[in-house]
């Protein structure tokens, strides 16, 4: 097998699974209860808890762990519903003019999970270049002073094209003093998922400038079903799970021993070799290049080669079908996708790839590959000689239908 899919889903290592055995058989309490066994379990958690915060430059307690990135999106969203409901409260009693609803901007390339949540109140997208990076002028232009939250990923997940985040965040900062001066005192807040930059990146949330930011365990080789959201302390949040009041209250339901320490141990293991994995990563897609070199038809490269993670070689073969060509290397045990496995699974065009302007024989052609820990020289060098062989097969096939 050569797996070329790593932004979808990575294996759980050794390591990680060793770490979590404990608390799935031995210390399998529920760390809510007051016995001393079940204490050991919550210092457990708080442990991983506070190992997960460091990497990315905060406390503990500044964490909601979740069930994934999805409910973290979610979760996050609901600064915009909780202070509708705070103005409400404050104006009850002295005012019956209605609140005015605020807006929330997402970037038009979001994931499905932001995109769709976003649908729960009003939102507007944020315009992208032809590479997936932000439009900074489209953004300035739709900063109203009734948005009050702003989200863009820190790297998307089918082109890998990072945003620059600390130049949103300063934008966002100037908007807030100009709005200030103008005794509107609205709150402005950033929210980032980071769920596929994690392993790659130096993540620090003050230097990101994020209020909000969203991790996913399942991206770094950690366990799936596992995720949390940075929750700073200007950002106030509305439960979406209710019970019996778990993480501030956030986020209800025993907690998960097992997935958090695991989660923690996943992040130990990338912590620090953020350089020397790019490195790695971005020799091996060199590697990869080169062999595709060998196509009869060479691909078209998607998205910002200088603002791009190191694993990512998202491309199109214009005029041959995508779906197919997964097939065909599906039966030769390689194993790529056509962009996000969520838009995938839907059987839709990528709106991502829409965005950034490519035609409909560009879109249908497109494939991402995405490295990973099961990838080296030897199988990218064959992965590169069967995706020409299968997309050679195919464009001889096209030239006779």
């Amino acid at each position: 097998m050569i797996y070329l899919d790593h932004a979808a889903a990575t294996p759980v290592s050794e390591k990680v699974l060793k770490s979590m055995i404990p608390y799935l058989t031995e210390t399998f309490f529920n760390p809510s209860s007051a016995y001393l066994p079940a204490k050991d379990a919550r210092e457990a958690y708080e442990a991983a808890k506070n190992k997960i915060a460091n990497f990315i430059g905060a406390k503990g307690n500044d964490l909601v762990i979740t069930s994934g990135a999805t409910e973290a999106n979610a979760l996050a969203f609901t600064a915009i519903s909780s202070r509708i409901d705070r103005v409400a409260k404050m104006r009850q009693k002295s005012d019956s003019t209605p609140v005015k609803k605020p807006t929330l901007l997402v970037l038009e390339t979001e994931h499905a999970s932001v995109l769709e949540n976003a649908k729960n109140y009003d939102f507007e997208t944020i315009k992208v270049d032809k590479t997936g990076l932000i439009d900074l002028s489209d953004l300035k232009q739709k900063l109203t002073d009734n948005v009050e939250l702003v989200s863009v990923s820190l790297a998307n997940n089918e082109l890998g094209t990072i945003q620059p985040l600390a130049e949103i965040s300063a934008i966002l900062k100037e908007t807030r003093l100009s709005r200030l001066k103008r005794g509107i005192t609205a709150q402005l807040l950033l929210h980032s998922d980071a769920s596929q930059g994690l392993s790659l990146m130096d993540i620090n949330v003050s230097r990101l400038g994020v209020d909000l930011l969203t991790l996913n365990s399942a991206k770094v080789c950690g366990p799936k079903g596992v995720g949390a959201l940075y929750v700073g302390h200007d950002a106030r949040l509305n439960p979406v799970i209710m019970g019996g009041g778990q993480e501030r209250g956030l986020r209800s339901g025993t907690e998960n021993v097992a997935g958090v320490v695991g989660f923690a141990t996943a992040l130990e293991a990338v912590h620090g070799h953020a350089s020397a994995t790019r490195k790695k990563y971005t020799a091996l897609v060199e590697n990869l290049k080169n062999e595709l070199k060998k196509c009869k038809v060479e691909p078209v490269y998607l998205g910002n080669k200088n603002h791009r993670l190191a694993n990512f070689l998202p491309l199109s073969f214009p005029g041959l079908d995508a779906e197919r060509l997964i097939f065909k290397l599906e039966e030769k045990e390689v194993y790529v996708s056509t962009g996000s496995a969520c838009s995938a699974s839907k059987g839709e065009p990528s709106h991502v790839l829409r965005a950034i302007g490519l035609t409909d024989e560009e879109i249908a052609g497109s494939l991402r590959l995405t490295l990973g820990v099961l990838n080296n020289e030897e199988n990218i060098k064959e992965a590169g000689r069967i995706i020409c062989e299968v997309v050679n097969s195919e464009y001889e096939r096209q030239k006779n239908v």
